[in-house]
């Protein structure tokens, strides 16, 4: 049984060897994201943050979809007819989990793409550090085909990965595209059968968990910060994150590191991680 088991409604934790498994739990509804699911996210992943056992997070969906998008019933329509006070709030917990706090997650995190991926979905896609995909899987911003341009930052996450002309292309034509498309584009990093998917990720998700953990850390914060800063403050910046990785890193990693490959001889930096 979970530690988590029960504590929310929406989603839920799977832990296995350092692997969290969150997986969005509305398989009815595609795992389209309600507020209650994106106040539950919020609180899910501050948990997660401060929990030793999720060395990284694997993000994912239950049943055929990893996530529809927004809930048009419950996140628009009801929303739409509630007070001002209320839409700011509703809205402002979306934004925090989808891209604040999963973007810059103190975890590595990896979207495992199942199944049907659209609209909003595509915002917590981009802001996973990795994403793997099924072949099968069916991606769209389908947006256009009901009266609304893209909402909330999908617009912003597609600029992060994809292409001017391809991301204009699939926005304006609500044309949907599959796993394959999405790997060849950069939307993911890998596409597989989705008989696979699973293997590969876990694969992928026990490399990271070879790393410095603090160290892991600053560099996936370095990099995407970099995207938002001059040459001149990405010096500054980036000088800041090695002082900063090696006050955190209790291990005393870059020595240790050093002193395997220079002196003992016993890793090969290239091939591998050192042993920590």
């Amino acid at each position: 049984m979970s530690k988590y088991e029960g504590r929310w409604t929406t989603v839920t934790v799977e832990m296995e060897a350092g692997i969290a498994w969150v997986i969005l739990n509305r398989p009815e509804k595609r795992n389209a994201m309600s507020p209650t699911l994106n106040r539950e996210m919020v609180d899910l992943l501050e948990t997660l943050e401060q929990d030793p056992a999720a060395g990284v997070l694997v993000l994912t969906g239950a049943g055929e979809s990893w996530s529809a998008g927004m809930d048009l019933k419950e996140y628009f329509r009801e929303v739409d007819a509630g007070p001002e006070i209320l839409q700011e709030k509703i809205r402002r917990e979306a934004s925090q989990w989808q891209w604040k706090l999963l973007r810059m997650c103190a975890k590595p995190t990896i979207a495992m793409v199942n199944g049907w991926c659209f609209g909003g979905g595509f915002t917590p896609l981009v802001a996973c550090d990795l994403a793997i995909c099924a072949d099968e899987a069916t991606f769209g911003l389908s947006e256009i085909n009901w009266g609304i341009p893209p909402g909330n930052l999908v617009s912003k996450a597609m600029a992060h990965t994809v292409g001017h002309r391809q991301s204009l292309y699939y926005i304006m034509t609500g044309k949907t595209f599959d796993g394959r498309k999405a790997a060849e584009m950069g939307q993911v990093n890998q596409s597989v059968p989705l008989a696979e998917l699973r293997e590969t990720t876990v694969e992928l998700a026990l490399n990271l968990l070879e790393k410095n953990p603090a160290v892991l850390r600053a560099a996936k914060h370095g990099f995407k910060r970099c995207r938002e800063l001059t040459w001149e403050q990405n010096e500054d910046y980036l000088y800041a994150k090695l002082d900063q990785s090696r006050l955190l890193d209790t291990t005393g990693g870059r020595e240790q590191g050093m002193k395997q490959f220079l002196d003992d001889k016993s890793i090969k930096p290239g091939l591998e991680a050192y042993k920590h």
